[in-house]
């Protein structure tokens, strides 16, 4: 934390050489205006990097773009006057994982390894979705390049689940092979694993301030309080195993999870809108 702090005292330092002048020698504005847009990173690889110019601090690293939170929400700006926009993100993630691993290929009469030691392959695919939304109202304060803002914005997001699919090379056979490990994860006689997706809900006020270190370029942060509800889905799995008359292998469903739900209310607790006191970056065009 206190090397973040020094950073940003740097560019505010670096700045300050200039006059405190809302307009650049090039008649650029720095603070946002009606009609303008913005986007905002992550400024925590900025910032270690310029801790690392400094090498009693540490060793320059290069800076990249990065999301606000975990969830990879893309957050934007619209104002519809200098003190007050409209924000809105957005995260419409889809996911497909293939893994695969070696293991021995089985003689079908037998269920041994075949006496060449030919190898086959296992199988897992993992698939997952999500959508989450939010939108919210911003009002700003200040008319220096230090401006702090305030307001409210609403979240809600779908999905969540994932479903596993495991594929066996050696098939499985009531008199020779009933049961059988997956060379993945070593997961037995597991054909599917399925966990069904659940809602957030999130809503929360804000308070944060920012600093225009050039035109239309901003360091800052916010803080949030509000109310998250999540709910999740059941799980259940299909494996392969022996039916009740103990004559022959079926597929059985079996549930794992019952369904839950969670109510929290406090600092920026919903998950959809990002940690608290996020150090981030902002662009204003």
């Amino acid at each position: 934390m206190k090397k973040s702090i020094l950073a940003v005292a740097v560019l505010i330092g670096t700045s300050a050489t200039f006059a405190q002048d809302l307009t650049s020698k090039k008649g650029e504005s720095y603070l946002p205006e009606s009609g303008d847009w913005s986007v905002s990173i992550d400024a925590t690889p900025l910032l270690n990097y310029v801790q690392g110019l400094f090498g009693s601090i540490g060793t320059p690293a290069g800076g990249s773009w990065a999301f606000l939170n975990g969830n990879n929400t893309i957050t934007g700006k619209y104002f519809t006057a200098s003190d007050m926009a409209y924000r809105g993100g957005i995260n419409i993630g889809m996911s497909s994982t293939t893994e695969r691993a070696y293991t021995a290929e089985l003689d079908a009469a037998t269920g041994l390894a075949v006496a060449s030691g030919a190898l086959v392959i296992d199988e897992k695919k993992t698939t997952t979705n999500q959508i989450m939304l939010m939108g919210g109202m911003e009002w700003r304060k200040g008319s220096t390049r230090l401006q702090g803002f305030y307001g409210a914005e609403v979240g809600i997001g779908f999905g969540g689940g994932a479903k596993e699919t495991y594929t066996y090379a050696n098939a499985h056979s009531f008199t020779v092979i009933p049961t059988q490990n997956n060379a993945v994860d070593g997961s037995t006689d597991i054909l599917s694993t399925e966990r069904k997706g659940g809602v957030m809900f999130g809503l929360r006020g804000f308070i944060g301030a920012e600093y225009f270190v050039l035109p239309k370029l901003a360091v800052g942060g916010e803080f949030g309080w509000g109310l998250g509800l999540t709910t999740t889905g059941e799980e259940s799995n299909v494996t392969k195993q022996v039916n009740a008359a103990g004559d022959a292998l079926e597929d059985a469903t079996n549930l794992t999870v019952a369904k839950g739900s969670a109510f929290v209310l406090g600092t920026d607790n919903s998950g959809m809108f990002g940690p608290t006191g996020t150090l981030r970056m902002s662009f204003y065009f």
